[in-house]
């Protein structure tokens, strides 16, 4: 059985850095470069943050290691920008 998680403002709102998840990767295109990719879900109520409609791709990077370390950084700009303005 599945229930719906709660709506409510106040009890999805979160309050640090830990309440969030932030998953990093990357991916080799066709033409050899490298594109991070990035997932980011607000643990208090499961929403997804990133990626959105019209989300912005992350490179392209020469490596795996730029490409990741970039989806990492712009993971935590998300993090903060919700911190700082929660969107319901």
């Amino acid at each position: 059985m599945i229930f719906a998680k709660s709506r409510d403002a106040t009890a999805s709102r979160a309050e640090s850095k830990q309440d969030y998840e932030i998953y990093a990767t990357y991916r080799r295109t066709t033409e050899g470069a490298f594109v991070g990719l990035l997932k980011v879900v607000r643990k208090t109520d499961g929403r997804l943050l990133f990626p959105f409609a019209g989300a912005p791709d992350i490179g392209p990077f020469d490596n795996g290691q730029q490409a990741r370390e970039a989806a990492q950084h712009y993971g935590e700009t998300v993090v903060n920008a919700d911190l700082e303005n929660p969107e319901a």
